[in-house]
Parts: structure tokens; sequence; C-alpha cells
């Protein structure tokens, strides 16, 4: 199980949101980079960054800080928030980061996937499906769409979709654990690559996630309120 280590930026600082709430913002570093290169130091092999304005802006926002991660680290960066064209695909991948995370337009146009993996292949392109109680959200998880996440899930696979991020918005931010048994039925359903994320807040947890066959965890507050050791859950689960 590949562990990734998030970084969510917000005004150009790494926060974390409490259940996607915009409102409910915790700033733990003024300077992204600077988290990046703990990650990488502690052993991390693959960076999650997401830019949550451009999540809500629907275009890329934090370009700046996200530039200062990529040339400070070298291990490779995964990146969501706002990318709804090729245009923005393109100019993603051009400052180097190795994997694009489509979210919203993948739920509103799952044509757009086939499309764009043609284009740039599956190993550069990630499908982002985020979900309350099973039921996708969108637009910076502010709307929930109707879509059910395991329904769109098979659809993106039929699209060429080979990984997918999924997140659980009500665990998200919240150190509660993970939501195991819908990320199971995820696995299980669609025989994807499928990134776990949202309310991983132990070792115990990573456990869990990784009985249940899953690609990969995102591990965003846990890390950064020192409830994970980094270096001891790579050694643990992705060593």
């Amino acid at each position: 199980m590949k562990l990734f280590p998030a970084i969510d930026i917000k005004n150009g600082q790494c926060v974390r949101l409490r259940q996607g709430s915009f409102r409910d913002v915790l700033v733990y570093s003024d300077v992204p980079y600077k988290v990046a290169k703990e990650w990488e130091t502690n052993g991390a092999s693959y960076i999650h960054v997401v830019d949550l304005d451009g999540a809500l802006a629907g275009h890329s926002v934090n370009e700046e800080a996200i530039k200062n991660i990529v040339s400070n680290v070298s291990i490779p960066i995964q990146l969501g928030g706002g990318i709804r064209s090729i245009k923005d695909i393109e100019n993603i991948l051009s400052l180097g980061i190795s994997r694009v995370i489509i979210g919203t337009k993948a739920a509103v146009d799952p044509g757009f996937m086939k499309e764009v993996i043609s284009l740039f292949g599956p190993e550069r392109i990630i499908a982002g499906i985020d979900a309350k109680d099973g039921i996708v959200a969108v637009e910076g998880w502010e709307r929930l769409s109707g879509y059910n996440a395991v329904n769109l899930a098979l659809e993106m696979k039929n699209m060429g979709v080979e990984t997918i991020v999924y997140t659980d918005i009500a665990k998200d931010g919240m150190l509660q654990g993970p939501n195991v048994q819908y990320t199971l039925e995820m696995v299980e359903a669609t025989g994807l690559n499928i990134i776990a994320s949202g309310g991983i807040s132990s070792l115990k947890d990573l456990e869990l996630l990784n009985e249940s066959k899953v690609y990969g965890a995102i591990i965003g507050k846990a890390l950064y309120e020192s409830k994970i050791d980094l270096k001891q859950a790579i050694e643990m689960f992705e060593k």
C-alpha cells in the first residue's frame, strides 16, 4: 500500500479543512514547500497536493506555491483542484506535476475522461471521487451531485481510468477513522487502483485499509497532529 502525505493549499498556505468545509480551516504552515520537504525527508515516495481555492474557483489558483513544491522535492507529486480542461492539464503537467486528479469534471462529464486518457495516458490522469454517504460531491465539495459513487467509478473504468482517489467527506479532517466499508465496496466493485482518503487517524486505520486491498492511502491531518509517524507508517505498509 502506497502512502501519500497530503498538502492542501489555501491562500498559499498549507491548511486542513474539517469535513471539506471552507468555513472550518486550520493553517499548519505558511510555507507549503517546507512541509513537502519534510515528508520527503521522512521517506515519502509520492506527495498528494490539493489546490483548495482552485477546486472552488474551477481553475488553478495557487500556482506559485505548487511551483515551489515541485522545485524543492525530487519525488513525484499528484495534484487536484480546479482542473477542468485539456489546457489546465497541459499547464499543470508543464509545472512538473506527475499526475493530475480530475474531480468535478469527471462527475459532470465522464466522456471528458476518455478524451484526456487517450491524450495523456492513464498513468497521468486520476479520477477523484469525493462522496458523502455514497453520493458524489462536486465543486470543492460544496454541492452533492446525486450520482452514486460506485456507479461513477464503474463509468470511469469504462472510460479507461485505472486509478481513483476516493474521499469520504464526512470523515475528512475529523480523525475518526476512514470509511472502510465504502472503500472496500469501491475496491471490490471496480477492481481499480483505489487510493483511500478521509479520516485516517492511526496505524490501526492504515492496517484496516491495507486489509481492504487498497492501492494507496492519503494521510493528512493525522501527520500534522502527530497521530501518525510517517517514517514508521512507510516502514510498516510501503516497504
